[in-house]
């Protein structure tokens, strides 16, 4: 490949460039048609629940734990879309062993 150890050090600086993007980044999930949604960031810390009065009903507790469940599951698989992305950008598709990604 005939890296040195300039080539690894901007790299290694690309990648953790990368990485902080990605991390600053934001990720809304959603369900029920908008209804509710959850926000979270590249390290999957939630950041903001939006949820719409209309789907609250003190009768039906579980569809609405459903909703922000679903909504999460949206954010989460956005978020890990991105950072496979990233990821098959930084290695140029290069599968890395365990342990040398995110």
């Amino acid at each position: 490949m005939g890296f040195n150890m300039k080539d690894i050090q901007k790299l290694q600086q690309r990648m953790m460039k990368m990485q902080e993007d990605l991390a600053n980044s934001t990720f809304e999930g959603t369900s029920g048609g908008g209804a509710v949604s959850i926000t979270i960031n590249g390290k999957y810390e939630a950041q903001a629940v939006k949820i719409d009065p209309e789907v609250v009903d003190p009768e039906d507790m579980s569809m609405l734990e459903d909703l922000v469940l679903t909504a999460f599951k949206d954010a989460f698989e956005k978020a890990t879309e991105a950072q496979a992305k990233v990821m098959q950008a930084m290695t140029g598709g290069i599968k890395l062993p365990p342990g040398m990604g995110f």
